[in-house]
């Protein structure tokens, strides 16, 4: 990490954006052929992340059409607009009652505006994310759909050399994203069409080239309508800040530990209440973690590991008259390691590995259930949307993922997985299936999945993937299992305009 300013070669570079290089598949970055610039355009509205108070550069290239200049817009003032339109089809059905296929076209827009006077910055993002062509029977919830909402509103200060100690800060107050470390556990999401936002208060402390912490205390925004008839008819309601919810943490990266290897090392603390609109579990969590890994570089080995633990108590339903409280101790690991062939296409080939708990025992008053918080999984686990088939809950999961770039501006990408449960008398969390009596095995599946991406210029992108689910034995099985026991394809398109 370097304070300086790339904003001048930025402009130079604008209209060559398709050979900036690195590749972006399932939200993974890849070093490709010549020397990179900046990072690939994410698949979701990110514009209120392209710039770096502390940095002094942009994270993103600036799109070739750009409202700010088309609108002649003065220095102190930042305006984006970002519209994506994505296409879903699902053929088959694997979760709980299932019935055919399904398909929706989801839509999301954003509006991001700030100024900036001196250290201070004021901004506001605006978000409509809409599912149409959705029916009663598709299981449409809040995750995709939260129309004409706020999805951001901050006051933030930033000073890139405090008291002359050579340390920059920044803080945050007010609605807002949060996107820490590998995106596990705190993220902004990218393809679900809703993204998680919080309102409270955010420090950022940064050691140039040494390392980085971050600290918040939040309250977990819930989004609105919650009833699938109110989202079909298209019912709007603001969404509102839970107040009785409390999520906070702290998060220190350290740079270059040793042989270039990066570290983060975090604790957070969930402190979950129900209001009258929002009944909860009560999840009182504390989860500690740690992270090792070592970019991606052209002729080299690069690897990752993440384990995280999670201690607490947990409501066995969201029913308070009904539910009893159990004793929470749970665990997450992840481990890959890959190569980047230094050969035309750049292909980089992967071994993964991912194991969450599960709940050994449903009967007991202990819990082991692994939760990912506000996590995101689609670079991880495939597409989300209207398919979603896994989620960092009671699976164990070993795979590989090849990634190359036959050209600057196009992307492409293999992912194969196996997936099992890590306690069969838990539930697949993704398709709300349980088999109690563990009779019904732990082998849910095969996932493999294609995906290509094509940059037509920094301003507009298209993408596609297919992914298809080979159904095991607990897939078929398990009660509540669909009664049509083939196998499932789900397909999507889709096109993002930046400006």
């Amino acid at each position: 990490m370097r304070k300086n300013n790339l904003r001048s070669a930025g402009v130079k570079r604008v209209f060559g954006a398709m050979a900036a290089t690195g590749f972006y598949l399932i939200g993974t970055p890849i070093q490709a052929a010549e020397v990179k610039t900046y990072s690939k355009p994410s698949m979701a509205a990110f514009s209120s992340q392209m710039q770096d108070a502390l940095l002094g550069n942009d994270k993103y290239e600036k799109p070739v059409w750009n409202l700010h200049d088309a609108l002649h817009l003065p220095k102190w003032l930042d305006a984006s607009v970002e519209q994506r339109t994505r296409y879903e089809n699902m053929d088959g059905n694997f979760k709980a009652n299932g019935r055919g296929g399904d398909q929706q076209i989801a839509l999301q827009t954003a509006l991001w505006l700030q100024a900036h006077i001196a250290k201070f910055r004021i901004g506001a993002e605006f978000l409509d994310a809409r599912a149409l062509g959705a029916d009663s029977g598709s299981g449409v919830n809040n995750t995709h759909s939260d129309e004409a909402d706020f999805l951001q509103g901050y006051l933030a200060w930033a000073d890139q050399n405090l008291f002359y100690s050579g340390i920059g800060a920044e803080i945050v107050a007010g609605r807002q994203t949060l996107n820490l470390g590998s995106r596990r556990l705190v993220a902004r999401n990218a393809m679900r069409n809703d993204i998680n936002s919080f309102t409270g208060i955010k420090l950022r402390l940064l050691g140039y080239d040494s390392w980085q912490f971050t600290g918040f205390v939040t309250m977990p925004v819930n989004r609105y309508p919650t009833a699938a008839a109110d989202i079909l008819n298209e019912v709007h309601e603001f969404d509102e800040e839970d107040t009785h919810t409390w999520f906070s943490g702290g998060f220190l990266e350290l740079y270059n530990v040793a042989w270039g290897v990066n570290s983060d090392i975090y604790l957070y603390h969930l402190d979950e209440g129900d209001s009258i609109r929002n009944p909860t579990r009560n999840r009182r969590y504390f989860t500690p973690g740690v992270r090792f890994y070592l970019k991606p570089k052209k002729a080299n080995f690069d690897f990752q590991t993440e384990t995280i633990g999670q201690l607490g108590t947990v409501r066995s339903t969201t029913a308070a008259n009904n539910g009893r409280d159990l004793n929470h101790a749970a665990w997450y690991q992840h481990a890959d390691v890959g190569y980047t062939f230094d050969i035309p296409w750049s292909p980089r080939f992967a071994f993964e590995y991912d194991y969450a708990s599960g709940d050994n025992n449903p009967n007991d008053n202990e819990d082991q259930r692994f939760d990912t918080l506000y996590g995101a999984r689609r670079f991880e686990f495939g597409a989300t949307g209207i398919y979603g088939g896994f989620a960092r809950a009671n699976i164990n999961t070993p795979g590989y993922r090849i990634t190359a770039a036959p050209r600057n501006d196009v992307q492409l990408g293999l992912s194969h997985r196996f997936y099992w449960l890590a306690s069969k008398k838990d539930s697949w969390t993704a398709a709300g299936l349980q088999d109690t009596s563990g009779r019904s095995g732990d082998f849910v599946g095969q996932q493999l999945e294609l995906t290509a991406r094509w940059d037509f210029n920094s301003s507009l992108n298209f993408e596609t993937g297919w992914a298809h689910l080979f159904k095991g034995e607990f897939a078929k099985r398990a009660p509540s299992a669909p009664t049509v026991k083939d196998d499932v394809d789900y397909v999507y398109v889709q096109s993002q305009l930046r400006f």
